[in-house]
C-alpha cells in the first residue's frame, strides 16, 4: 500500500507534465503558423480537446503561454551552449564553434518563422518583443558574457565589457546570411553557415585581440 501511495503523486506529475508539453506543442505550431495576434487560447483548447479553464490552469494568459513556448524551445540550445563554453577550451575554436552553432540555430526554419513573427507583430504587441528578448537573445548573450569575462581575466582576449563583447559577436552572426534567409532570398547550407561562422569569428578575434592558429 505504501508503495502505491508513493507512486501515485509521481504518476500525476508525469501526466501533468505530459499535458503541459502537449499544450506547448500545439501553441508553438499555432504561434508560428498563425502569428501571435491570430492565436487564441480558445482555439488551442479546442485542438487539445479540453476546456479553456484547464488551459488557463497551466498558463493564465497568452503572454505567459508564449513565454513558456520560447523557454521550452530554447532550453536545449542553452544546455548545448553551456557544454560548448568550457573555460579550458581553445578560445579561437570555441568562438568558431559558437558562431557555427548559433548561425545554424537562427537560420533554422522555426527560428526564421519566429523572427518574422516578432518583426511583424512587435509594433502592435510590444510585449511580444520583450518576451522574445528576455527568453531568447538575452540569456545567450549573458552566457557568452560570463565566458568572455573569464577569458579576459586570464588575458586570452582584450579587456572590455564582456556583455558588449557578447552582443558584438551575436550581431556579427546575424549578418549577411541571416538577413538573406529572413528576407526569403537565400537558403542556409553547411557551406554558407561555415563561411559565415569563420567570417564572424575572424572579425571578432581582430577586435578583441584573440590569437588564431599560426599566430604568435
Amino acid at each position: 500500500m505504501e508503495t502505491l501511495i508513493e507512486k501515485a503523486p509521481g504518476k500525476r506529475e508525469a501526466r501533468k507534465e505530459e499535458r503541459r508539453l502537449a499544450i506547448l506543442d500545439v501553441a508553438k505550431r499555432s504561434f508560428l503558423e498563425s502569428g501571435y495576434s491570430a492565436t487564441s487560447m480558445s482555439a488551442i483548447s479546442v485542438e487539445l480537446g479540453g476546456s479553456k479553464g484547464t488551459l488557463w490552469n497551466y498558463f493564465p494568459s497568452k503572454e505567459e503561454l508564449f513565454a513558456a513556448v520560447l523557454e521550452h524551445a530554447t532550453a536545449s540550445y542553452r544546455r548545448e551552449l553551456g557544454d560548448l563554453l568550457e573555460p579550458s577550451a581553445d578560445l579561437w575554436m570555441t568562438i568558431v564553434t559558437f558562431c557555427r552553432s548559433f548561425i545554424a540555430k537562427i537560420t533554422s526554419p522555426d527560428s526564421v518563422r519566429l523572427h518574422r513573427l516578432i518583426a511583424a507583430e512587435a509594433a502592435r504587441f510590444p510585449e511580444v518583443g520583450e518576451i522574445f528578448y528576455r527568453r531568447a537573445p538575452e540569456p545567450t548573450q549573458r552566457m557568452l558574457a560570463d565566458f568572455f569575462a573569464g577569458q579576459m581575466a586570464v588575458g586570452h582576449m582584450r579587456d572590455a565589457d564582456p556583455l558588449v563583447a557578447a552582443r558584438a559577436l551575436a550581431c556579427l552572426c546575424m549578418g549577411w546570411l541571416h538577413q538573406r534567409v529572413i528576407w526569403g532570398i537565400a537558403e542556409p547550407t553547411p557551406e554558407t553557415v561555415e563561411a559565415e561562422a569563420y567570417g564572424a569569428a575572424d572579425i571578432f578575434a581582430h577586435a578583441f585581440d584573440i590569437a588564431r592558429p599560426g599566430e604568435a
